[in-house]
């Protein structure tokens, strides 16, 4: 299936979505001066993922937007990490910047010194390093994602996530394993790095379907029938972030009582 045309064109769309899941939440963000529900920690390891992602990319000599988007994935992850510490947790502009400075030369350095001892590594035909470097990703990418569940399971429904910046971020992913397929080889191992993410944003799709959307049908029809009042989806104001929580969104709810009180 080698075909370089359609490598690179869906190689860049899978960097694109990749970018554009966050910029949207740094903009969000920066407008309401508060990152409440926001997980951090998602965040981070997001920004790890990129390392190991990157170095994996790189070594195997992907397309040239497969091996951009992990620097893009850390870099914008690192600068939402630095919002949750400046809104959320008080920091200063200095001691943000200086954080999400530190961490971006110590995991580029990290990076750039792996894809050299790595492809070292290739060159004496040593495979367990890629494939170290590949479960690396794919792992902190799915924990990342892996948060959102424990939300549900304790919830008991998917609140205050977006499903349209989910969708592209699932994009993101379709498009990266599709542009793996047409690269000269079928790279079974890059399949699994994009295609775990992408299994566990369909699995939040389906959550939101189970908890979400059929109560919310049944609840709908359920009203009309008796007195034709329209029926919210949720009893709590819609959630303005790409990626608030189940208790971020409890947060909204608790200040608009205060504010109307």
């Amino acid at each position: 299936m080698n075909n370089p045309v359609a490598e690179n064109v869906l190689g860049t769309l899978g960097a694109v979505c990749w970018s554009i899941q966050l910029l949207p939440q740094i903009i969000i963000n920066y407008r309401r001066h508060d990152t409440e529900g926001l997980q951090g920690s998602m965040m981070l390891l997001w920004a790890s993922a990129g390392v190991p992602l990157g170095v994996y990319n790189i070594v195997e000599e992907f397309n040239i937007a497969l091996r951009v988007q992990p620097q893009i994935l850390t870099t914008l992850s690192l600068i939402t990490w630095a919002q949750c510490l400046y809104y959320g947790k008080k920091y200063s502009i200095v001691k943000c910047s200086a954080a999400v400075t530190s961490l971006l030369l110590i995991l580029g350095g990290i990076e750039v010194g792996l894809v050299f001892a790595l492809r070292a590594a290739k060159d004496q035909e040593l495979e367990w390093p890629l494939v170290l470097m590949a479960v690396l990703s794919a792992c902190l990418l799915a924990a990342g994602v892996l948060t959102h569940y424990w939300d549900i399971y304790v919830h008991r429904t998917v609140r205050g996530i977006s499903f349209l910046f989910v969708g592209i971020d699932a994009a993101g992913d379709l498009f990266s394993l599709v542009s793996v397929l047409f690269g000269r080889s079928i790279d079974v191992l890059g399949i699994i790095i994009y295609g775990t993410e992408l299994v566990l944003w369909i699995g939040i799709f389906i959550c939101g379907g189970i908890f979400n959307l059929f109560p919310w049908i049944k609840k709908r029809s359920s009203k009309r029938a008796l007195d034709q009042e329209p029926v919210l989806l949720h009893p709590m104001p819609s959630s303005t972030s790409v990626f608030r929580t189940a208790s971020g969104s409890q947060v909204v709810e608790r200040r608009a009582w205060q504010n109307s009180s």
